[in-house]
């Protein structure tokens, strides 16, 4: 089977222009860092996330924290490498690749046995191995409309046969999802095999069952035992257990003992020397090799920041922009960080930071020569080149498309309006397609002479309020009169969502495959991947065809078709793909960063010793 492809590692996350992985989130009162030392010498990792989770529930979550979490509890059938580069696929639950058909419809995966779910009170004292009925049941899951599974939709598409059938039944008649209602794309065949049928070709099939924090196996009778307070009590197979958890404040897990034998045998790229030596210090090692993993909820960059500086936290997760010139000047660690021992981890990100237009906003969106061409004239007056200047210190490159370096479908020769800053060109087509300031206010209005506001939605916290000051110095210079509407994240989530927004910044991550990108054009994912609710027939045909299209160049001169009409209508102006720095304390061993593997604390070590010895 191929190795290259993508796994839907999506997270639509934050807010404008910027953050995929938080930081411009609204500070909340009272989080503080976990405490520096370990009870008992146990080995414990601890850094912050930006955001708050909402649950670990992988039918229900689809924020990159809560993923993140997800990711180190549940097992998925595949998994990607740590260090391989290229990134490759390996089983992981699985017995091995899948047998697949030639025309790629028909996949059959075989589980390996012996492996154990944590245990818990739902199993009633009974040791539960995993089985294969439990993926399919896990599986069937984002399909019933009780748990309003973000991910529905990208499941759908991979066209399980009969599966959206019985969803719609279900909504049909108004009754409970039935789960043992036989379904001929999606069978358990014995104890341990899973047979797959799908309605369309998919190359990539292999790759769609490989994210965790979404297809995780998850227990039938743990799902009936907690019913709908699910969220809080995931029960997985995976490396760590939750052990603690003060909601938005600190996520704490253990690790799990029913955990099977793994050991740490990565292959590392040549080019690498950080992964080299990792690799070659902890070879053999069984895995999980800390015994417990802190997160910290601190959005604010300042106390985040100091909270590394002071060791309270054993990472720090990219190092906030605000700090970029103190911690890494020159894109290296400052001298006095480098003399503790301190070590960074740089890295080009899987995302793309971008504002939207809502595509059914009567003010911005719609498909007519004069709204493409407001949304055109908007995108062309952003001043990238200065938000990365000025904003990200220097930590991303100008997007030209909203489908990042990396990816399969990425073409660094591609150059387009998108990642253009030209405000008389953004001017002359306001002036041609009506947008004048008809009364002198200094403002423009409509073409029908009604007045032009943009309200742009955001978040409470620093890093926005630097984004939407360039926004705002941006539009006053080609006469556009701006509104920010300021909400909580979930609240700008839940709006979106409903299609009630008219400009939100966001950030998505995906890949490695680009079609995890271009999603968020696609119509049937409109409320979903697509927050714009971009509708456009031939791009919704092209991505059709493109997911079922082995890789090549012919799939490439579709996605490249796609990346055109997206320029074109200018659903998303991309701004940038951003550049990450982590840091690392020296005591922690094998630290490194692979962008599609969330479940990465297996492969981390704290050398007590050397921890005592720098804090001695």
């Amino acid at each position: 089977m191929p190795s290259r492809a993508a796994a839907p590692r999506r997270a639509f996350v934050l807010r404008g222009l910027a953050a995929l992985v938080g930081g411009w989130f609204a500070p909340r009162a009272g989080a503080q860092p976990a405490p520096a030392t370990a009870p008992g010498g146990k080995k414990v990792l601890r850094y912050a996330m930006r955001v708050a989770e909402t649950g670990f529930d992988p039918a229900q979550i689809s924020d990159l924290y809560s993923s993140l979490i997800a990711s180190n509890i549940f097992d998925s059938l595949f998994a990607y490498e740590f260090l391989a580069r290229p990134v490759r696929l390996r089983p992981s639950t699985a017995a091995a690749f899948p047998e697949a058909s030639a025309d790629f419809k028909r996949f059959t995966v075989r589980i390996k046995p012996g492996i154990f779910f944590a245990d818990d009170p739902a199993f009633k004292g009974v040791k539960r191995e995993l089985v294969a009925a439990d993926y399919v049941y896990s599986i069937k899951r984002h399909f019933d409309p009780r748990w309003k599974s973000p991910t529905y939709q990208t499941l759908a598409n991979n066209a399980i046969v009969g599966l959206d059938d019985l969803r719609q039944a279900a909504i049909r008649n108004k009754t409970p999802f039935d789960y043992d209602t036989p379904v001929e794309g999606l069978r358990a065949t014995d104890r341990y095999t899973i047979h797959f049928i799908l309605g369309t070709p998919n190359p990539r099939f292999t790759d769609a069952l490989s994210d965790p924090s979404k297809l995780g196996a998850v227990a039938r009778e743990v799902v009936e035992f907690y019913g709908d307070k699910i969220m809080d009590h995931p029960v997985g197979t995976g490396p760590f257990r939750l052990a603690e958890w003060r909601r938005s404040s600190l996520v704490a897990l253990e690790k799990n003992p029913s955990y099977r034998d793994e050991f740490y045998d990565e292959e590392a790229p040549a080019g690498d020397p950080l992964a080299q030596a990792a690799a070659a210090k902890l070879k053999g090692r069984k895995l999980p090799m800390v015994d417990r993993v802190e997160l910290s909820v601190i959005e604010q960059p300042q106390p985040r920041w100091l909270a590394f500086i002071n060791r309270e936290m054993d990472v720090v997760w990219q190092v906030p922009e605000d700090f970029t010139n103190i911690a890494i000047p020159n894109n290296q660690v400052a001298p006095n960080l480098a003399k503790q021992g301190v070590y960074q981890v740089r890295y080009q990100r899987n995302d793309a930071s971008m504002s939207y237009f809502g595509m059914e906003n009567p003010v911005v969106g719609g498909y007519t020569p004069e709204k493409v061409a407001l949304r055109r004239a908007l995108a062309l007056a952003v001043n990238v080149d200065e938000e990365i200047r000025v904003v990200r210190r220097g930590q991303a490159i100008v997007a030209q498309s909203i489908v990042p370096p990396g990816l399969y479908g990425y073409d660094p020769a591609f150059k387009s309006e998108m990642g253009e800053f030209n405000r008389g060109k953004a001017q002359a087509l306001l002036d041609l397609y009506g947008y004048t300031d008809r009364d002198g206010d200094g403002w423009r209005e409509q073409p029908d002479g009604s007045p032009l506001t943009i309200e742009y939605a955001t978040q409470p916290n620093d890093l926005d309020r630097q984004l939407i000051t360039q926004w705002k110095k941006n539009m006053d210079a080609i006469g556009i009169r701006m509104v920010f509407k300021t909400a909580q994240w979930p609240e700008n989530l839940k709006a979106s969502r409903a299609g009630k927004l008219m400009m939100w910044g966001v950030a998505w991550t995906g890949g490695p495959d680009g079609e995890e990108f271009l999603v968020l054009g696609d119509g049937p994912e409109k409320g979903q991947a697509n927050h714009a609710r971009f509708d456009h027939p031939e791009y919704n045909r092209l991505f059709q065809q493109m997911r079922v299209m082995p890789d090549g160049p012919e799939r490439l001169k579709v996605m490249t078709r796609m990346k055109e009409i997206l320029v074109a209508f200018m659903p998303y102006k991309a701004h940038v793909h951003r550049i990450w720095t982590d840091l690392a304390q020296p005591w922690v061993v094998g630290y490194h960063r692979n962008l599609f593997v969330a479940e990465f604390w297996r492969y981390v070590d704290i050398d007590l010793a050397e921890k005592a010895r720098r804090l001695g």
